[in-house]
């Protein structure tokens, strides 16, 4: 019995090792990150037709969120804040951008983000383009996003997108600086666009 037991605690602690160890490797992969430009190089189009590529992360920080048109919550509570919070760190709207890249190319046209995005500010750009074209982005910027078909006997039919609800931050290198999470405190929301700005 007793040799039992030092073999279930002999267990116990590699198997806390490990979870310790990725752990580890989990929450440092953004310093990790940090030391060049975040994400993917991509070429898309803006809200207005018009090409886009990672360099429009460059120059300033910016705030990047993904999702979709037909997000029923989420995405509009997300958008609407953060039209708020860049009004209160940057009333001129100098020294911050701010990006929506949908996770449904499918469904959200340049013409369709454009319509919904401006219907919220004037101070976020949409990103649409290619379909497989924006979920190489999204996959390159570690973005989860699952199509989830509203009828599991209909696959092709209407569907809702499973997406990461966080805001990333970057840098004007365009490095990973931090994330807003959904439902934030808004103070604390504020305060990390002021200290991202600030970090510029």
């Amino acid at each position: 019995m007793k040799t039992v037991r030092i073999v279930v605690w002999i267990a116990v602690v590699i198997v806390a090792g490990l979870l310790g160890w990725l752990s580890f490797g989990i929450t440092r992969s953004p310093d990790v990150a940090s030391a060049g430009p975040y994400g993917v190089p991509f070429t898309l189009v803006a809200q207005n037709g018009q090409p886009i590529s990672d360099q429009a992360l460059r120059g300033k920080p910016a705030a990047l969120f993904f999702g979709y048109t037909h997000c029923p919550d989420v995405c509009p509570t997300t958008l609407f804040e953060l039209n708020g919070w860049m009004q209160k760190v940057d009333p001129d709207g100098t020294k911050l951008n701010a990006y929506f890249v949908t996770v449904d190319p499918e469904r959200d046209t340049p013409a369709i983000m454009n319509q919904y995005v401006s219907n919220v500010s004037s101070r976020i750009t949409g990103i649409s383009g290619d379909p497989d074209k924006v979920m190489d982005m999204v996959k390159g910027f570690r973005v989860y996003a699952k199509k989830v078909p509203l009828d599991e006997k209909d696959p092709n039919g209407d569907y809702t997108m499973d997406h990461t609800a966080s805001v990333f931050l970057l840098d004007s290198a365009g490095r990973f600086a931090g994330t807003i999470a959904y439902q934030e405190d808004p103070d604390m929301a504020v305060k990390k666009l002021e200290n991202l700005i600030k970090k510029g």
